[in-house]
């Protein structure tokens, strides 16, 4: 009979504890605690030599201040500031009262629908038990019959978005318009979705100037090269026109899309797009609808999504993806060719 052996808690579990443990013991003082208090009350510090404890707190308040924690260095002693105390601030830490309308908190939980499909679904699931916590009752009611859909195909998201975030340095390899492949280090800045493409807004270091990434341009996945909290994102950053600039300088071009949407169908595709210039053989329920984009794949992941509700009319390489989707649909419920 094979002999049983216990085994403690995973890297990761016993992570989480130690940084449970630590806010736990921030919070509930009024005066800042020294490293030598902090050690004693912290199991995992207590256990610890003291080069890999302090080797471990340095991580550990850096792993606070990323999560949103206010972790506060203050004196001691009033008088002497010859050794810094640490602490976190309930009323900075703990969660405002919150009166949501119930338009607003439809809103909240279709976001959080929409993100729960790509990858923000850990985020999106914190901010909601975050409000659950705080008493706000969400009406899922209200948004009944609604699907959002938010994609998230680029390797590099994750990573980039997790260091803006942060506001952590990266670097990566980037293959630029020209199709040469040249390493970049920024300061990411923020992520934005524009004509079905996300795009990194940052500052290039080498360059010393703001600058904006393709993310399906970037090859394999971005490195780390700095620490969190490490600059600051200017306050007057406007993304959307940094992308459009940089679009135009690219010389990037848009598609012009015609489809037609039946009537009280494909609520997101309309509020993207604008009436069509020519309403002649438009069937009668139906509207002619045309939208710029700059990619066709997304586009087409969407209007297969909608089913019998929208057809493309132009252009024919859009028709084709849909189709192709279409067919792949049915293929893999054992349809027949379509």
């Amino acid at each position: 009979m094979a002999k049983s052996t216990s085994t403690g808690p995973s890297p990761a579990a016993a992570k989480t504890e130690r940084l449970l443990n630590l806010v736990i013991a921030l919070l509930h003082t009024r005066q800042p605690l020294s490293r030598a208090k902090l050690r004693q009350a912290v199991p995992d510090y207590a256990r610890s030599s003291p080069e890999a404890f302090e080797r471990m707190f340095e991580r550990d308040k850096d792993e606070l201040r990323a999560l949103g924690i206010p972790l506060r260095t203050e004196p001691i002693d009033a008088f002497f500031d010859d050794e810094p105390g640490y602490r976190i601030d309930q009323r900075e830490y703990a969660l405002p009262e919150i009166d949501f309308a119930p338009d607003e908190l439809a809103v909240l939980g279709l976001a959080a629908r929409a993100w729960g499909q790509a990858s923000l679904a850990g985020p999106a699931a914190q901010a909601l038990r975050k409000l659950d916590a705080a008493g706000v009752v969400r009406d899922e009611s209200s948004v009944a019959g609604l699907e959002p859909l938010l994609h998230t195909p680029d390797p590099a998201f994750e990573p980039v978005r997790d260091a803006v975030l942060e506001r952590c340095a990266i670097s990566f390899d980037y293959r630029g318009g020209s199709g040469d492949l040249v390493r970049r280090r920024v300061q990411p800045w923020g992520l934005t979705s524009w004509h079905g493409r996300w795009y990194l807004t940052a500052h290039d270091l080498d360059r010393d100037a703001p600058r904006v990434f393709r993310l399906d341009r970037v090859v394999g996945v971005p490195e780390r090269s700095g620490r969190p909290g490490g600059y600051a994102v200017p306050e007057d950053l406007d993304a959307l026109a940094m992308i459009r600039r940089s679009a135009g300088e690219d010389g990037e071009r848009s598609t012009t899309v015609r489809l037609l949407v039946r009537d009280g169908a494909a609520a997101s595709l309309r509020r993207r797009a604008r009436e069509g210039t020519d309403a002649a053989d438009v069937p009668e329920g139906w509207s002619r609808l045309e939208l710029d984009v700059g990619s066709l794949t997304p586009l087409a992941r969407e209007v297969t999504a909608a089913g019998p509700d929208v057809r493309v009319e132009a252009p024919a390489d859009l028709a084709e993806q849909v189709t192709g989707r279409l067919r792949a649909v049915l293929a893999a419920h054992g349809g027949g060719a379509a």
